[in-house]
Order: structure tokens, then sequence, then C-alpha cells
């Protein structure tokens, strides 16, 4: 019969081990868990998992590897619950909760990294044209993607809506870290960007802790990656692209190495009426839900970078992209969008090396490959 591990067992990777002997017969002629082949032991993978800000948080550790390595993971997790506390619109104590209802009427004081995030944020809002806006969370409730259903507003809701909206309305004190709102019904609503923050945020537990090999994701949509997944392999930690018109396959790999990825897309919160489908991902230019791509994938230096970059681009569209992305080698790209078949998809590509991606899928004669310069 299996025996039942303890915490700090199951912390130091041992209950991974000892579960080999219990999936075999004759347990009791298995060696001990410290005599299991080291090639056996290096490809365990320790998943240590909790879930938050509405989908499934995890840290990936090779077994055995890093004595301090899964109590740091559990500390990084501890971290990421303090941060959802901080930066939902589902809690109404939350941070920035208290900023949507109070900074109209006054400057609301803010902790540091949270203001320094509305700064980059309100920079990389103007950076991007306003594909990427913090401040459209009345485009989000009037489309009904608060509730994650999705209604069709009237245009005149639209409208209304769209008047609030604007990081050049955002009042930041960079003095005093205070922030006021320049008009009234504005709300911040950091869905865009808070999963790669906080994955930013939370590493640094895990880091901290000298642990030099690891893969951290919130829901495989934002993954941020330090080290190898093997000892001896140079390729990183591999990181799966679901296909945006078939997501039951796989679209692509990588490998990422001291990266961060993120992926934007409307594959699962969407709606239909009359006939036409209606994505949750809204341009904060037009009021409506953008519909230019399939999905847009950013690898970049940070989880942060990686998420915000990936909605904006995936706002923006093919042209758009092109004229964003000259001149930033630091971010590559795949930017997915219909192809001139039905069913078909073009992958337009920037600063992505052939040996860290492949292209993968049962459909790949349907998938064209533009490499952009």
């Amino acid at each position: 019969m299996p025996r039942k591990a303890s915490r700090r067992e199951f912390l130091k990777g041992q209950a991974a081990i000892d579960a080999l002997g219990d999936l075999t017969h004759g347990a009791e002629e298995m060696p001990p868990p410290s005599s299991v082949d080291p090639v056996v032991k290096e490809r365990l993978l320790m998943h240590i998992g909790r879930e938050a800000m509405a989908c499934q948080f995890e840290v990936l550790l090779n077994a055995g590897q890093d004595s301090e390595g899964p109590e740091a993971a559990v500390a990084a997790l501890d971290r990421i619950d303090e941060l959802e506390a901080q930066l939902t619109v589902y809690r109404d104590r939350s941070e920035v909760m208290h900023v949507n209802r109070t900074a109209f009427s006054r400057p609301v004081p803010v902790e540091t990294e949270l203001f320094r995030l509305l700064q980059r944020s309100a920079a990389l809002a103007k950076a991007t044209g306003g594909a990427f806006d913090i401040t459209s969370g009345p485009l989000t409730q009037v489309w009904g993607f608060y509730r994650r259903q999705g209604q069709m507003p009237s245009e005149a809701e639209v409208a209304a809506a769209l008047a609030k909206v604007g990081s050049e309305k955002l009042e930041l004190d960079a003095t005093n870290e205070t922030v006021r709102f320049g008009c009234e019904g504005m709300e911040l609503n950091l869905g865009s960007i808070g999963k790669g923050y906080a994955l930013d945020r939370a590493a640094e537990k895990i880091i901290a802790a000298q642990v030099q090999d690891f893969c951290f994701h919130g829901g495989m949509s934002s993954v941020l990656a330090r080290g190898q997944r093997q000892r001896n392999s140079q390729q990183g930690w591999q990181v799966a692209l679901k296909n945006p018109l078939r997501p039951e396959e796989r679209l692509a790999v990588f490998w990422l190495r001291d990266q961060a990825l993120g992926t934007s897309g409307s594959g699962t919160q969407y709606f239909h009426h009359q006939g036409k489908r209606y994505g949750h991902i809204l341009d904060p230019r037009t009021g409506w839900p953008a519909d230019r791509s399939l999905s847009a994938t950013v690898i970049a230096p940070t989880a942060e970078a990686g998420d915000s970059l990936a909605t904006a681009l995936y706002v923006m569209g093919l042209e758009e992209a092109r004229e964003f992305l000259k001149d930033r080698p630091e971010l590559s790209v795949v930017l997915a969008v219909s192809g001139p078949q039905r069913g078909s998809l073009q992958l337009h590509v920037w600063n992505l090396a052939e040996d860290v991606w492949q292209l993968q899928g049962t459909e790949k004669g349907r998938i064209e490959v533009v490499v952009e310069r």
C-alpha cells in the first residue's frame, strides 16, 4: 500500500521519487529512493501550483536539484495571493478598487511598486497609441466581460464608456506617489498586465533562494523561465502555443531560457450575436472587440512586458505591429492572422531564431510562416 508523504518530503521531491516504486509490482524488491537511477531522477519534474487570478499558477522545478526550491516556490505562490488581493477588481477591499472609488474626488496615495506599475502602463499606452490601456474598465463592464459572459451593448453605451477611457486622463504625481482621475467614472483594470507583473514580483522569492532553474506560469498564457529544464540541455524550458483555430492542437513550441512569454487571444472568452463572434479583448481606441488578429505571442525580458505587449499587438493587428516592432530587437513575436483560405493561418514572425521554436500540428500545410524583417 502506498505510504503517505509528509509535507516536507513532498516539498523536497522525495514523494515523487517514492512514487516510482508505488507504480511497480514487487515494491519490496525495489531499491531505496537514494539508489534510483540518477538519469531518472533528473527527468522528474516537480509541479507546485495554486489557483489565483482566475487561473492556475504553477512553479515547475527539476526534482531533487535545489533543496530550497520547493519551499521558495510556495513562498512565490503566497506572493501571488498577496498581489491578487492588491490588484484585483473583483474584491471591494483591494487597493485598486479603493483607487477606482476615490481617485476622481481626490489624489490617492498608492504603494510604491504599484505606482511604478501605473507609470509604466501609462508610458506603454502612449507608445502603443492607445492599443494598450489600463483604464479600459468601463468598456469591459459595458460588454459584460466583468462577469466573463459577454453581452451586446448599444452604440450609445459603447460611446459613453469610451468617453471614460484614456491613460492621458490619469494624473500620476511621482513626488507623492498619488493617482487621480481626470474624468468621473474612470476605472483601472490591470487584467492585461497584472499576471505578468505578479510573475516577475513573485519570482523574486525563488531567485532569492538561489534557485537557477525553474519555470513559473499563470494559466500558461504568461510564462517566466529561468535556466534550463535538464542539466545537460541548453534549450531551456519548452512552452507550447495552442492553435487559435483549433485549441485542442499545438501550433508551435518554444524553448525559453532566462526569458518570458505572453500570449493573447480571444479563444476562451467570447460570445455570438446575430451570427458574429465577439471576443473579450477590446480595442481601447474604438470601444469594440479587437478582430485584426487571431493570437499574439511575445517573448520578452520580463513577464510584465510579454503579457502587456501581447495584448497590445493583438489589438494592433499586422500593419500596426510591423510599425511598432521596428527597432525593437529585444522582442520576439509571433502574430497569427487568418490566411487566404478558409481555416488557414499566416504566422508573422519577428526576431525569432529557428533553433528556439518549432512549428507543430497536423495541419502544417495550411500554415504559412512569414519572417518579418
